[in-house]
């Protein structure tokens, strides 16, 4: 049940944005147990964003996990990320922050794993 919200300066086309929500549900496979098939993708382009003062192109990314994962597999994941994102909208992956959260609350269909 993992959720990906990236958050990002630079503007893309619904056909990029596809592209990403794909791409991103095959990174997603980075943390143990986690598929395709669960997640739940949220691309929110040109928004008011600056970092480090600039407003250059950059992303926030936040990633929320049912459970948990290990720093390797975190680590993994946001090399992954980094990379689609660098890809399909140019952002430096100097200029993408990741964020994980964990939760053991997590409800679905009227009630909670």
């Amino acid at each position: 049940m993992p959720f990906i919200n990236v958050k990002t300066n630079v503007s893309a086309s619904p056909d990029t944005q596809e592209i990403i929500k794909s791409e991103l549900g095959q990174a997603i496979k980075a943390i143990p147990g986690k598929s395709e098939g669960w997640l739940m993708v949220c691309i929110e382009p040109e928004l008011s964003l600056w970092f480090k003062g600039e407003s250059a192109p950059a992303a926030m990314v936040d990633v929320s996990i049912y459970g948990g994962a290990s720093p390797s597999d975190y680590s993994k994941l946001t090399g992954l990320i980094s990379e689609i994102l660098n890809k399909n909208l140019d952002i430096p992956v100097n200029r993408i922050y990741v964020k994980y959260s964990e939760t053991e609350n997590w409800g679905w269909n009227g009630s909670n794993f």
